[in-house]
Parts: structure tokens; sequence; C-alpha cells
């Protein structure tokens, strides 16, 4: 029940999940992204950066809409620093008013996918764009490198690049590059690769430790997620990324 595509703004995921009518919690894994969410029920949302898994139960036959925008981007489109909206969900109202959010709502309730991408974009041009810092960090982040040798090649030193990363982020960037490491992790083994070897690529000391930072991360060791889900067995389904 969940489908996502790429959206209009670069490295952004436009996404789509309804809930059926034997609704099971989904547990929402932390990935460093801001989410602007529309949902049948609940309207116009934003999902911050989560800390941690977030656990999530919609009601039978809702429907969600999200543009998951990546790393640094969302502070740019909401207006204010991520760590204001760290492991919290929010009314987009509360942000920008509820005139503005009014009018977006009956554009979103004819066309939710299109509202979302087209009021991100706007949003993030007239802002100036992102704050390149952000792009960089992440991506030097998301390949392996370490906080100090980001800090040296970004140019900050560690006490500004932890300021800077707060806003840009939630949180530092070192637990920036735990998540992106559990979500690099995940990826490779999903391929099939062995645990022992997705630790030894990751970064992880070895198989126990990517175990204990999963664990730490999702709530459930990496053998939870990656175990299918079956009808009637109670598992939790995983859905990538931030969102309801």
């Amino acid at each position: 029940m969940y489908r996502e595509r790429p959206a209009r703004i670069a490295g952004a995921v436009l996404w789509t999940s309804t809930a059926p009518a034997d609704v099971v919690p989904t547990r929402v894994l932390p990935d460093g992204c801001l989410d602007l969410l529309w949902s049948s029920r609940a309207g116009l949302v934003v999902a911050g950066p989560d800390r941690r898994a977030h656990v999530s139960a919609g009601d039978p036959g809702e429907r969600w809409v999200g543009l998951r925008l990546p790393p640094g981007i969302g502070p740019a489109v909401f207006g204010l620093p991520a760590d204001a909206l760290r492991d919290r969900r929010v009314p987009l109202a509360d942000l920008w008013g509820d005139r503005v959010v009014a009018e977006l709502a009956e554009r979103a309730a004819r066309a939710p996918g299109e509202a979302l991408e087209s009021v991100a974009a706007a949003r993030l041009r007239g802002a100036g764009g992102a704050d390149p810092l952000g792009v960089r960090v992440a991506a030097r982040l998301r390949a392996g490198a370490t906080v100090a040798a980001t800090a040296a090649e970004v140019g900050l030193v560690p006490r500004v690049l932890h300021r800077r990363c707060l806003a840009l982020f939630g949180y530092g960037p070192k637990t920036l590059a735990r998540i992106l490491r559990m979500q690099r992790a995940l990826a490779l083994a999903r391929t099939g690769t062995p645990l022992a070897e997705v630790a030894a690529r990751s970064g992880y000391a070895d198989q126990a430790h990517l175990t204990r930072d999963v664990r730490d991360l999702a709530g459930v060791p990496p053998t939870a997620l990656l175990r299918p889900t079956q009808p009637g067995s109670g598992a939790q389904p995983v859905q990538p990324g931030s969102g309801a």
C-alpha cells in the first residue's frame, strides 16, 4: 500500500500510502529528512527529523501523501531550523498560518501530490535555495566520511559544524552519520548481503555493533527490519524515511 517516486525537487521523494482495513502499526525509520504531509483525515502536517523510529497507525482507509525533502533542504522550505521540529509532527498551519494553509488544503484535496510539490518548490525558490552546506555535509556523511574529515573538508571547526547541523538536520553530525550509516547498511542488507559483510562494508566494528546500533535507532534488530511481513504475522511493516 506504499509507493514512491522522485519529486521535482532534486533528491526529494513523493510517496503515497493508504491504510488497509486491518490497520497495523508502521515503523518509520529515521533518515535526517523533513516531510510535508497531507492526510485525508489530519490535513496538512509537517514531520520533523526523528532521532529514533516513529511508530504510526492511521485510521482504516486513511490516505497519506508526503513530500520527503532530502537532509538539509527542509529548513529553507518551512522557514525555521530543523531542530525546532525534531521528533515532532506539527500542523502546517502552526508554521504558515491558517489563511495560507486553507488555500493550500483546497488544492491538496483535489491533487495532493501536485499541491505539495508546487508549494515546496515555490518556497525553496523564494528562500534563494537551500543552504549549500547541508548538501555537502549530508553527501560526505552518506558516503561514510568521518565527522572530523567532513568538518575539515567544509572548513568548519567541529563546534561550529555541530551548531550548523542542528539547524540544517535537527541533530549534530555524529547522529546524522549514524542514521545515514544505518540506512546505507539496510539498503545493502536488502540485496541479500550477509549481515557480517554488511557490517564490515558499512563501517561497523562487527555484526554485533551493527545490531546494537540499528536496535538503538530503529527499536528492533536488523533481522526484524529485513523480515518479510506476512498477513496475520503481527509484524510491523517498515516505511523508509520520515512520515506519518
